[in-house]
């Protein structure tokens, strides 16, 4: 491996990639870092632009049946046998008549995915794009969560701290924003009846005078605790959260990336589990150093033992179950991929990720997949734990993989996309009803890609439901109302979700800073 550069952020700007190189060093120092090795810069656009119109309305999303749209990828999936080669193989046994009944329920299916959505007038300006690796247009994270009483928050970035705005059930404003002031970044939300806890970033004293990751929690309006969970105790920092929170009810846990500011793992980055109880005090548990350059993180609150969570490691390049431990030598593996410092190939949108849990055990994750050609260890690496990974594919295309439990491996991952011209963006799963998930994506036609990195011409959101076992169980349905940002699940199964109302391009990288919108959309769809 590579002797890692001091840097003070994640992401890096630079289209050039880093060389794997064995790292000089012991095999007990391998062993202790666990996986995260490479340092890159990484840094979020920002600052201000043209911001919409602000009010307050409510509208039915337009959409158009798959082959409707200009995009050649959705046309290849108006049907249900033309999902993948995984569906297309589970259906080819598929008798005349039971094709029939599948092709007559897909389109009543498809028929209910029409979100409906208000528009919230927001108190400053809020930045929605933000610059990934090579430049690459990432959307700025939102997060929305439901509180017990199905009241809803949603936080979001501003120049003057990170917002909480507090919403009722129907998706409308509720009473003023609660700014956290000194925060920098969206890193996740758990709302509750009285107020909200937030993962974010603030102000540290360290050597790479970056940020620290931290825990707000605000109880009817006011700070009741801010706990660090990074600092010079802990030799590290965290100038880039890619995080996620979760809370089970009596405890909070925060995943999220780190960097070694000291000690055996300095000016590494690696990523940090960390267990907080209900008043803020640190817990038990989690691990302080885990998967190499994590490019995805998902974590999913249990009611006993140790959080579920996935990671997208460069170091052992691809997707893995990390549950319980900090480097995952002996994970299972969901998928191999070609991870790089700061790019990874099946990276989770804005680098986070969703994990589903069914009523029987069972997990399900999406993510945008380049997949593997070829698959080995790195014979240069010393340490035997680094994988040299030959994509598949130049673009993306969407891929679902199921875990029987927290501890298993999964299946083959189901490819729900295969148009290899067509680039596959900001890819979620969500439950819809009882036994089926929402998995959605952005598409972009005649795609252009440069160091696993694709510009193209968006042609939509594509929304399609699927079963536990991932077969196809509806046509792709394309709207307007994007998924951005983290979905909330209502008690009646109704997902909500918060996006900014601008049209998106992906024709070109972003260079400068941030354009800005002054209102959000509040989307609702209800099985």
């Amino acid at each position: 491996m590579t002797n890692a550069r001091r840097t003070t952020t994640h992401r890096r700007r630079s289209p050039r990639r880093i060389a794997r190189k064995p790292l000089a060093g012991s095999l007990a120092v391998a062993a202790l870092l666990g996986g995260a090795w490479y340092a890159t810069a990484a840094t979020s656009g920002s600052g201000s632009g043209g911001s919409a119109a602000a009010g307050t309305s409510t509208s039915t999303s337009a959409s158009a049946s798959t082959g409707a749209t200009a995009s050649p990828e959705a046309a290849a999936h108006s049907a249900t046998s033309a999902s993948g080669t995984a569906s297309a193989a589970a259906s080819a046994k598929t008798s005349p008549k039971a094709a029939a009944k599948t092709s007559t329920a897909a389109k009543a299916a498809t028929g209910t995915l029409s979100p409906t959505s208000t528009t919230v007038p927001l108190a400053a300006k809020f930045p929605y794009l933000a610059a990934g690796y090579n430049n690459t247009r990432e959307w700025t994270r939102t997060t929305t969560a439901v509180a017990p009483n199905g009241t809803l928050r949603v936080a979001w970035p501003a120049a003057d701290g990170v917002h909480v705005t507090p919403l009722n059930a129907a998706g409308l404003r509720s009473g003023a924003d609660t700014v956290v002031k000194g925060a920098k970044e969206v890193g996740g939300l758990v709302a509750h009846n009285d107020g909200f806890a937030l993962l974010t970033r603030v102000a540290d004293t360290n050597k790479w005078k970056e940020t620290a990751a931290a825990i707000v929690r605000y109880t009817n309006g006011r700070q009741t605790f801010r706990t660090k969970l990074t600092g010079t105790a802990s030799n590290d920092t965290s100038p880039g959260l890619d995080g996620q929170l979760t809370w089970n009810g009596t405890k909070y846990g925060a995943y999220f990336v780190v960097h070694g500011a000291g000690g055996f793992a300095d000016g590494h980055f690696g990523d940090k589990l960390t267990y907080i109880s209900a008043k803020g005090a640190k817990l038990s548990g989690g691990w302080s150093w885990g998967c190499s350059h994590n490019e995805g993180i998902a974590l999913h609150a249990e009611t006993s033992g140790a959080f579920t969570s996935l990671c997208f490691d460069d170091w052992r390049s691809g997707l893995f179950v990390s549950t319980g431990i900090g480097a995952p030598d002996v994970a299972p593996v969901v998928q191999r991929e070609q991870c790089w410092a700061g790019y990874c190939g099946g990276t989770f949108p804005s680098r986070t990720g969703d994990l589903v849990k069914s009523a029987t055990g069972r997990y399900a994750t999406a993510f945008a997949s380049r997949g593997a050609a070829s698959a080995k260890k790195n014979a240069a690496d010393s340490s035997g734990r680094g994988w040299t990974v030959t994509p598949k594919t130049s673009t993306h295309q969407v891929a679902v993989a199921f875990m029987a439990n927290r501890n298993s491996g999964p299946g083959k991952a189901i490819y729900l996309t295969s148009a290899a011209a067509t680039e596959n963006v900001n890819v979620h799963v969500a439950p819809y009803g009882k036994d089926r998930l929402l998995v959605s994506w952005e598409s972009l036609k005649g795609a252009k890609c440069n160091a696993g990195t694709c510009t193209g011409t968006f042609t939509g959101t594509h929304l399609r439901l699927v079963d536990w076992n991932g077969r196809v169980q509806s046509a792709d349905k394309v709207v307007t109302a994007r998924i951005s940002g983290d979905i909330a699940v209502l008690k009646n199964g109704t997902l909500t979700w918060a996006y900014a109302p601008v049209t998106p391009s992906y024709a070109t990288a972003l260079n400068g800073a941030s354009p800005t919108t002054t209102s959000l959309r509040i989307a609702r769809l209800t099985p």
